[in-house]
């Protein structure tokens, strides 16, 4: 018999060799070559623990019309990816999302209406079983296209676009997501809901990002409010705005009222997290002073590696206010952040204020509560999730 070449020796035997070997293959292929044995299983294990960086993908094309661009995006990104998602947040546009009947023509075939549920189920198979999960559809997006944390990001105030944030295990950082909504019985807020949720007698709370949906229904506005004034501390920076709908969500209750309002949302915890965020407000009208805002959130000096950048607009701003100049905020954003990836939407109302949690530094202070409902501005959004040293890809 042929000996064995001595490749098959040191990729059976030297643990250094193979996990240099199995650090270049996406998650996909990473967790194949576990099951080869159990050498591979360890050395495996260990290249998926280091893998702390945030990965995305984003759609901002058109796709297949039986779907949305995202489905597609996501179904041949996630074979390249090298993160395991424990968490992942995406949103897409309204209009294409849900989708309407189109005529194509005399005597041809109306296209396909797309459903929203059926798209939201098409994108959850193709995340891990156990991921935690919230997906949201807004009248806009805002995304910076896959590939380079450095890449132009995007306001897409009309057309097909989407993105997906896959959040790993890191070190340190707890995520979770909830679902309050309005009970028309009882009228209170579930207090044992907050705890649960690890938005209260949670000290390392630091980031809350707070999605109200059929925020025009009646008691929707007071609901939100008290929601908003239970998160309403100097401690946490809490950020967000009005969505559409949600469509998917691991922690729904099955107890929810149809067609009843309520907030959705991420809630970020670990003493390493730092955040920052600033107020566009109405008399925010022309890039200068956009710019002098994203200067203030520049001076909060919060690290910018394993950093995101969200923004959530009022969809009456965008092309039309800043008089036909478009992407005017994303692209201040990038000026003052070339390397932190910025993502978001434009929705119906906004919330947040100027606020930082760093522990040694505060953008503005109040004797009284922040204001944090907002009509016509946007909220700009910094959240470090601590060191990790590997590269948004």
């Amino acid at each position: 018999m042929e000996a064995d070449p001595p490749g098959c020796y040191l990729l059976s035997n030297l643990a250094e060799v193979v996990e240099r070997v199995l650090g270049f293959l996406p998650t996909k292929a990473l967790l194949r070559a576990a099951c080869v044995c159990r050498l591979w299983r360890e050395c495996s294990r260990r290249i998926l623990r280091s893998q702390q960086s945030v990965a995305w993908v984003s759609a901002v094309e058109p796709g297949p019309s039986d779907s949305h661009a995202l489905v597609h995006v996501l179904a041949e990104e996630l074979e390249k990816v090298q993160v395991f998602p424990q968490t992942v947040l995406y949103i897409a546009d309204a209009e294409t999302f849900s989708g309407h009947n189109e005529c194509r023509g005399p005597g041809q075939k109306k296209a396909r209406r797309r459903n929203s549920k059926e798209i939201a189920a098409a994108l959850e198979r193709l995340l891990p079983k156990r991921c935690q999960l919230l997906g949201l559809v807004a009248p806009g997006v805002v995304v910076t296209p896959i590939g380079s944390r450095s890449h132009q990001p995007l306001e897409i105030e009309e057309g097909e676009a989407g993105f997906a944030l896959l959040f790993p295990k890191i070190d340190g950082v707890k995520i979770q997501t909830f679902h309050f909504f309005r009970d028309l019985k009882t009228r209170a807020l579930d207090e044992s809901q907050f705890a649960e949720a690890g938005l209260k007698n949670n000290p390392e709370l630091r980031v809350v990002l707070l999605f109200g949906y059929n925020t025009w229904k009646s008691g929707a506005t007071r609901f939100l409010h008290q929601v908003v004034n239970r998160l309403n501390e100097k401690s946490i920076v809490l950020a967000g705005g009005h969505v559409e709908s949600f469509t998917s969500l691991t922690s729904e209750s099955p107890a929810q009222p149809a067609e009843s309002c309520g907030v959705v949302g991420l809630a970020f915890s670990g003493a390493q997290i730092q955040s920052a965020t600033v107020l566009l407000d109405q008399d925010v009208t022309d890039e200068r002073s956009a710019e002098a805002a994203m200067q203030r959130l520049k001076a909060a000096n919060i690290p910018e590696h394993n950093t995101l950048g969200f923004m959530f607009a009022c969809v009456g701003r965008g092309y039309q206010y800043y008089k036909t100049k478009p992407n005017l905020e994303a692209g201040a954003f990038r000026k003052f952040f070339p390397s932190v990836p910025l993502f978001g939407f434009f929705g119906n109302g906004e919330i947040g204020c100027d606020r930082i949690v760093t522990g040694n530094f505060i953008l503005r202070e109040y004797d009284t509560k922040d204001d944090l409902l907002h009509g016509y501005t946007t909220v700009m959004v910094l959240i470090h999730l601590g060191s990790a040293k590997a590269n948004l890809s």
